[in-house]
This record gives C-alpha cells, sequence and structure tokens, in this order.
C-alpha cells in the first residue's frame, strides 16, 4: 500500500491514506494519514465501525479514486491481496460458522466489491484467484486487472554467497558445511512449518545430522518448538522474527521450503528465485506455477502427501539439480524487465480518469 501511494505521489497526485493505527514513521510529503476511531466488541464489529468512519471522511472530503486494501462497501477499486472469504467459509468451516455475525459481515464486505452489478475494479496478484471469485459472484471479467510481480531492486542484489553462508550458519549456531534449509511467512501453519519440521525429522540419520531448519516470520514459535523437541530435531530448528536481511538469508541458504496450506500469491517464492535459491513448494501456492515454468525446483501436487514431501526434500538435498538457482534468477529478470514498477499506481491514475469521464 505504502509503496502505491508514494508512486502516486512522485507522479503529483495527492494521497490521503485512512487507516484505524500506523506504525513506524510518516510517510512524508504528499501523503497525508488520518488515523480514524473504530469500537465494538468484536472485531467485525470494530471493522465495520471503521468502515462506517472511512466513508464517513471520503464524503466530506470527496476525492477522484477510493481504494481499499481490505473489503468493504464504497470502494472503486480493491487490491485483493487475500483469497475468497466465501469459499474459505464453505470449504475450511462448518455450516454453523456461516450462521454466525462473523461469517455475515465479512460475506457481505466482500460482495459489496465483487457483486456482478457493482462498479468497483478488483487488482489481483494471480489469475486462479479471479475464478474463485467469479465461482461465487460471477464478477465480470472487465472489472478484474492482473497485477505483474514486483520485486524491489533491493531483493534484487546477488551478494558473495560464500561469505554469506559463513555468516547464516555461524550466527545460527549451524554446522559449517550444514544443509539449510530456509522457510519465510509469517502465519507459520498456513505456511506449512509443522510439514518441513517432519519432514527434516524423516531424512535419513547421516543427512539429518548434517540439515538444519530455519523458519523467519511473525508468529507465536511454541507449538512449532514443541513439535521439533518431540522429534528429536530442537537442535536442528532456529525460529526467529522477522527480519530484513531476507535475501542474505537466501543467498546464504540451500533450499527454499514453503510446503504452504494456502497462499494466494507467495512473493518469497519470486524472492528466493531472484537469489539463486531452489525452490521446494506446494502447488496451492498463486506463484508456484513461475517455479514449475522456470524449471526452479520442485513443486508438489495436491493434495499433499507428508511421505511425497518427505522424498523430494530427501531427494533435493542429496542430488540437487545445479540449474535451479540460476534458471529461477534468470526467470525472474526476464519477467520483470517486461513490466513497469510503476504499474499499481499506473492502473490507479487510468482508473481514476476513466471514472471522471464517467466510464466506470
Amino acid at each position: 500500500m505504502l509503496r502505491i501511494a508514494h508512486d502516486c505521489a512522485a507522479a503529483g497526485h495527492e494521497v490521503t491514506i485512512y487507516t484505524g493505527e500506523w506504525r513506524g514513521d510518516m510517510p512524508g510529503a504528499g501523503i497525508r494519514v488520518e488515523i480514524l476511531p473504530s469500537r465494538g466488541w468484536l472485531n467485525h464489529q470494530r471493522r465495520q465501525s471503521l468502515i462506517n468512519a472511512m466513508l464517513a471522511a471520503v464524503k466530506n472530503a470527496p476525492v477522484d479514486l477510493v481504494v481499499g486494501f481490505n473489503r468493504m462497501a464504497g470502494l472503486d477499486v480493491y487490491f485483493a491481496a487475500d483469497p475468497c472469504y466465501v469459499q474459505r467459509a464453505h470449504e475450511e468451516r462448518s455450516w454453523l460458522y456461516r450462521l454466525s455475525g462473523r461469517y455475515r459481515f465479512f460475506a457481505g464486505v466482500e460482495k459489496a466489491v465483487m457483486d456482478p452489478q457493482g462498479n468497483c475494479h478488483i487488482l489481483l496478484l494471480t489469475e486462479r484467484e479471479k475464478h474463485n471469485f467469479q465461482r461465487y459472484y460471477n464478477t465480470p471479467d472487465a472489472r478484474f486487472h492482473l497485477l505483474p510481480p514486483f520485486i524491489s531492486a533491493d531483493r534484487m542484489q546477488l551478494q558473495d554467497k560464500a561469505q554469506l553462508r559463513e555468516k547464516v550458519r555461524r550466527e545460527f549456531d549451524f554446522g559449517k558445511h550444514d544443509h539449510v534449509l530456509l522457510m519465510v511467512g509469517s502465519g507459520f501453519r498456513t505456511k506449512g512449518l509443522d510439514r518441513a519440521i517432519e519432514g527434516l525429522a524423516a531424512l535419513p540419520l547421516p543427512l539429518r545430522n548434517t540439515t538444519s531448519l530455519l523458519a523467519v516470520g511473525q508468529d507465536n514459535p511454541k507449538s512449532f518448538q514443541r513439535l521439533a523437541k518431540s522429534l528429536g530435531m530442537e537442535s536442528r530448528v532456529r525460529i526467529c522474527a522477522g527480519r530484513s536481511d531476507v535475501p542474505q538469508l537466501m543467498q546464504g541458504a540451500d533450499l527454499l521450503v514453503h510446503p504452504a496450506r494456502r497462499e494466494l500469491a507467495g512473493h518469497v517464492l519470486l524472492e528466493a528465485m531472484l537469489s539463486e535459491l531452489p525452490v521446494l513448494v506446494t502447488d496451492v501456492c498463486g506463484y508456484a506455477g513461475h517455479v514449475k515454468n522456470a524449471g526452479a525446483g520442485v513443486v508438489l501436487a495436491a493434495p499433499f502427501c507428508q511421505s511425497t514431501f518427505n522424498e523430494t526434500l530427501q531427494a533435493m538435498l542429496v542430488a540437487p539439480d545445479l540449474k535451479w538457482g540460476q534458471a529461477g534468477r534468470q526467470y525472474m529478470q526476464a519477467l520483470l524487465s517486461k513490466s513497469s514498477p510503476t504499474a499499481e499506481a499506473n492502473l490507479l491514475v487510468e482508473l481514476a480518469l476513466n471514472k471522471k469521464q464517467g466510464r466506470i
């Protein structure tokens, strides 16, 4: 959101961000932040209160285009960074859940965005998610806009791999010649950290004794630390909070493991490919197709099978394809060369113009 806001401001537009809270430095010239109140006992009640405050603020200070990063009524554009809520509620929850006030709220705000009779345009990360939304809402094709992948310039630079390999192993107290498996992403269960720990524990003893797992992300690590301890992997697993040197960690590791249960896109897969880090990923991730197309690792077909993951992990460590890393980086460089780094801002400006001319 903030990157897109900066791109719009840099193009000469005024940007106001409405939010319920703000962490970190304020964005600076051309971007104004308004922190609005929300009230309610339950999460969805507080969200509705915040939406009401946002709609009132926009009514009092009209703008050319209203862009939302959460689903709500009153949007001209919605950035779809989350999967289809109603689909998940039907496929992953019982019918009792769908009787709750929480369900009615979240289904309602999603319908406000996706309603086939509506005017809201949707920015998508993957084509697959468009089909999921259309399955439940029949939203017209013309309102969907597929965004190209974006990687910031600081994620694209390769450094001295030998030094980074040594640094990673020293910092986390791994063996000097250990294979290092890397997982990156918040929501460890969704990302499949338990699956990765079980895969590590299933390696043959000589390989298991020279392989370590590093997980980086925002989540409570306790249940995963207990799992590692129960499997005798406590000394082989390190879990740490999110950090800014992920590209360096990727260049110092041997394999990105991402056995996710659910993943709308999986930006981390693209970063790994740029870092020449081979990838082992489940095909439920929206960007897994890039790994497959590049030949940058192995994509496991659904439904997930732990024994298949274990066997594939072992094979990738014992007999790695030396082309995986280079193929991934070459593919990503070609992909990124075809798209503008300000693609989202450019599209928003175009949609604002279309709205002004009465075309949306």
